[in-house]
């Protein structure tokens, strides 16, 4: 099988607080079975990739498109050394549960695709939601477990850690079957 989105490359210009996109050159972004090799199938599992954010190498960075925020914790911007980043601005986030907590402000950090300065390792230290996934112009594929998306040198990829992905999973459920007990 074959799956494929439709990707043009494109510039955006904003007009009057709209965004506008204007199309350049015509790409697509494809999956096939090429690029799930060394996937463990079948599965289920989330997308998790590592990612240079802020000259820091952040592993379990969680891509969900599911999500309509982009999400990073407290402690891991302090790790990166970038307190002085965040604007205060209080939104509220409701979760599934109709649970809710109010979020300290807004960041604009720097994301790279490759080069490493910094590592650490916690569980999800960031979620990446539509806000990200659709700036950066990325497909993601949690069947293939990888994300493409379209850069100056052409479609890039980053695959995602199934195993790391496996082993939050496998924490979470029993966290959730202890707490059933």
């Amino acid at each position: 099988m074959t799956y494929t989105a439709a990707k043009k490359v494109s510039k955006v210009t904003v007009t009057h607080g709209k965004r506008v996109r204007h199309v350049l050159e015509e790409e697509s972004i494809t999956f096939d079975d090429a690029d799930a090799d060394g996937v463990i199938t079948p599965h289920n599992d989330a997308l998790v990739i590592s990612l240079l954010v802020h000259d820091t190498n952040v592993k379990r960075v969680l891509t969900d498109p599911g999500s309509s925020v982009n999400i990073i914790l407290l402690r891991v911007l302090n790790e990166m050394q970038a307190e002085d980043k965040i604007v205060p601005k209080a939104h509220t986030l409701s979760g599934f549960d109709n649970s809710s907590v109010v979020i300290k402000g807004e960041v604009v950090l720097t994301t790279f695709t490759e080069g490493v300065v910094k590592e650490m390792e916690m569980a999800y230290n960031i979620i990446l939601g539509r806000p990200w996934i659709h700036e950066m112009d990325v497909v993601p594929s949690t069947l293939h477990q990888v994300i493409k998306f379209p850069s100056p040198w052409g479609i890039c990829q980053i695959c995602g850690d199934q195993q790391t992905s496996r082993s939050i999973n496998s924490v979470v459920d029993s966290r959730t079957k202890n707490e059933e007990k």
